[in-house]
């Protein structure tokens, strides 16, 4: 008896980028044209330019934790996993499940936006003594670990060790550093008014990059007024700086000085996931090279985007310029990715991704930001408004739009709160313990666990 099976398309990753396809994917193709399954070790999409906001406690975690199974029309099958290999031949990903059974996923149709994780450099201790500020459980834990500093400094009895819990290195000059260090700074700022024991002025937050300007992307005069914002607050802006060295009680940094301190936040910047470098194939600083419609050359069936994919930047003069990892080109791509596997399933042409940045926003807590829509520069409240306005709008159920206000609300009427949920109390939470990059396989192993897997089945 004949079957006819419908052509799988398989999405790795639920990042903007993901989550976006697979949405249009649902719009677009037919019950019968083809199924959809997503690769995410998570039921959820995280928002992530409002991270610093969970950690300060400005928002709720579940705010941006966006449910991918809250639509009733929602059809696609969810692997509860990472991709950790691909083999582009037989058409196979190999994933590992949450409960750490690895599975052969095969495929016709591929989408990789794995996303990126955290770039590190071979800097002694750093991952073993610096938290991470990339996912909804690092934003939780950070949150915790900085309220109970200020409680272990109240009530410690030795002034060394007191001083060294009311210090803060952030490292990292770029959105996700600065907005970390400005969002904290004014958690603690509050914070310290509960502590009659603790002298205000013993808190310091330390804000470093090795780029000799913040935030060079707004430009010389907004990155300076950002700059000024947070000196102002008392926070120490140290650029052309990074770290040497990190223990568990003090961090070094490569001008010399050595800073009592037991929290370290790193967020200098990202690179592409590990699962790129599975697939053998041609790279662009990291990221997957694809074509103008994200195709991989030469791959029948594989399209990449995001963070891990270096797509042409079609709205710059500039051949070799490639789009940043931001969210509003990942959402943007994983439309037009969409699109095109489509396309490619009908028998019709592809098209090229083409989009002129609309401009970034830093929100610095309060009343305080700065932002650059369309090109034009502001400061203050119309840049607060211009940057709140983006993220709510940017948010993708209403539901999600509704609590993220109701928090921003409350949060402007009754001010803060100190609370410490005990989040993963007791446990570790660095780098090395959030990342999982050891779990990736090499090109070998990867072809390896196919053809092992394909014997057994015959």
């Amino acid at each position: 008896m004949n079957t006819v099976t419908r052509p799988r398309i398989l999405v790795v990753g639920a990042g903007f980028a993901g989550v976006e396809c697979v949405r249009r994917l649902e719009r677009k193709l037919s019950p019968d044209e083809a199924d959809v399954t997503l690769v995410t070790p998570f039921a959820y999409q995280l928002y992530l330019p409002l991270l610093p906001q969970v950690a300060s406690g400005v928002l709720t975690p579940q705010s941006i934790a966006v449910s991918l199974r809250r639509s009733k029309k929602y059809r696609t099958r969810i692997i509860p996993g990472g991709a950790i290999g691909v083999d582009l031949k037989s058409k196979v990903c190999v994933i590992r499940t949450i409960t750490d059974e690895i599975i052969n996923e095969p495929y016709d149709y591929i989408v990789l936006a794995p996303g990126s994780i955290t770039r590190t450099f071979d800097i002694p201790g750093l991952t073993e003594h610096a938290f991470g500020m990339k996912t909804l459980a690092e934003a939780a834990y950070i949150r915790d670990h900085v309220i109970s500093q200020l409680d272990l400094a109240d009530a410690s009895q030795d002034p060394a060790e007191r001083a060294a819990r009311l210090q803060f290195v952030v490292v990292g000059g770029g959105y996700a550093g600065t907005e970390t260090a400005a969002c904290l700074q004014k958690l603690t700022h509050a914070a310290v008014k509960r502590y009659p024991r603790i002298d205000p002025s013993l808190i310091k937050w330390h804000l470093i990059d090795i780029a000799p300007k913040l935030m060079p992307e707004l430009g010389d005069k907004l990155g300076h007024s950002a700059q000024e914002i947070l000196r102002r607050r008392g926070i120490d802006v140290s650029l052309g700086v990074s770290i040497e060295k990190a223990g568990p009680e003090e961090v070094t940094f490569t001008d010399g000085r050595v800073i009592p301190t037991r929290t370290l936040i790193w967020t200098a910047g990202v690179v592409a996931s590990p699962l790129i470098a599975t697939l053998g194939a041609e790279t662009v600083r990291g990221r997957l090279a694809v074509t103008a419609e994200m195709t991989l050359p030469g791959q029948d069936g594989v399209f990449a985007l995001g963070d891990s994919a270096a797509v042409p930047d079609k709205a710059k003069d500039d051949d070799s310029a490639i789009c940043p990892p931001t969210a509003q080109h990942a959402m943007r791509q994983g439309k037009v990715v969409a699109d095109n596997v489509i396309a490619t399933l009908r028998g019709q042409a592809l098209k090229p991704y083409v989009h002129k940045d609309l401009g970034l926003v830093v929100d610095l807590g309060g009343t305080d930001a700065v932002s650059k829509p369309l090109g034009i520069e502001l400061r203050g409240l119309p840049a607060q408004f211009a940057a709140r306005g983006y993220h709510w709008a940017a948010l993708r159920t209403n539901v999600a739009k509704v609590r993220v206000a109701t928090n921003w609300t409350l949060n402007a009427i009754a001010g803060d709160d100190f609370v410490r949920t005990g989040f993963q109390a007791r446990k570790p939470a660095k780098l090395k313990d959030f990342e999982y990059t050891d779990a990736y396989l090499t090109p070998e192993q990867v072809r390896k666990q196919v053809e092992g897997t394909r014997a057994l089945d015959q």
